[in-house]
C-alpha cells in the first residue's frame, strides 16, 4: 500500500473539517455572533488605547525604549488587553468543544467502519489502517482521533512529520499505531477539483489577514494622529 501525501491528506482534513464544522457554526451563531460584536467593538478600544498611550510617549519627548517600557506597563492598555482576551474565550470555547465533541463521533464513526475513512478521505482516495495494513477499531480510531491534538500542540510540527518520514506518519499515527494510505501509485497528482479547494483556502486566508492587518493599521494610525494633534 501507498502512504498517503501530505497535501492529499491536507485537502481531505479540510473537507471533513469543512463538514463538522458546518452545523457547529450553526448552533453557535446566535451567540457568537452577539459576541463577536462585543469583540470588535473591544479591539477597536485596544488600539485606540495603545495609540493614545503611543502617541503621549511620543510628544513628551520620551526615549523610544522607556516608551516601549510604559506602553506595556499602561493600565488602561493592561485592562483593554483582558477584557478583549475573556471576549474572545468567550466566543472561541463553546464552537471549539463542539467541534472537537461532533470530531471525535465522526472520525470514530467512519475510520472504523468497513471503508475505513471518512467521506473527506474516501473523496481522496484514502484509507487508515493498522501497522499491519488492516482495519482498525473504534479504540484505535478515537485514540488515533485525540492524539491529533498533539499534532496541533506542536505548533504542528506532529502534521509535518509526513513530510519528513519516509512512511508519511504524523505525530497521531504514531501515538495510535495507524497509517493513512492512498489507492493512487505515490506521486499521482491531485484531482483538479482538489487543488482549486486548497488554493481557495489560501486565498480566504491571505485576504483575512490583509483584512485585519489594514483594519489594525488605520484604527493605530488614527489614535496617533489624533494624539499628536494631527
Amino acid at each position: 500500500m501507498v502512504a498517503a501525501g501530505f497535501w492529499r491528506r491536507c485537502a481531505a482534513w479540510s473537507l471533513d473539517a469543512t463538514l463538522v464544522g458546518m452545523p457547529v457554526a450553526l448552533l453557535a451563531w446566535p451567540r457568537a455572533r452577539r459576541i463577536a460584536g462585543e469583540l470588535g467593538t473591544q479591539y477597536q478600544a485596544l488600539l485606540e488605547t495603545a495609540a493614545r498611550s503611543l502617541g503621549d510617549a511620543l510628544v513628551s519627548g520620551m526615549p523610544p525604549a522607556a516608551a516601549a517600557t510604559q506602553w506595556l506597563a499602561d493600565p488602561a492598555l493592561r485592562a483593554a488587553t483582558q477584557s478583549l482576551q475573556h471576549t474572545l474565550f468567550a466566543l472561541a470555547w463553546p464552537p471549539l468543544l463542539g467541534f472537537a465533541a461532533l470530531g471525535a463521533l465522526y472520525h470514530l464513526a467512519f475510520e472504523a467502519a468497513t471503508r475505513q475513512a471518512t467521506p473527506g478521505q474516501r473523496a481522496l482516495g484514502l484509507r487508515v489502517v493498522d501497522d499491519e495494513c488492516a482495519r482498525i477499531g473504534h479504540g484505535r480510531a478515537l485514540l488515533r482521533h485525540l492524539a491529533g491534538a498533539l499534532s496541533w500542540l506542536t505548533l504542528n510540527i506532529g502534521h509535518a512529520l509526513v513530510l519528513l518520514r519516509p512512511d508519511r506518519r504524523a505525530l497521531h499515527d504514531l501515538v495510535a499505531g495507524t497509517r493513512m494510505v492512498q489507492s493512487c501509485a505515490d506521486g499521482t497528482p491531485l484531482p483538479t477539483w482538489a487543488r482549486a479547494w486548497l488554493g481557495l483556502q489560501a486565498l480566504l486566508l491571505v485576504y483575512a489577514t490583509m483584512a485585519c492587518v489594514g483594519y489594525t493599521n488605520r484604527v493605530l494610525q488614527a489614535g496617533l494622529d489624533a494624539a499628536l494633534g494631527l
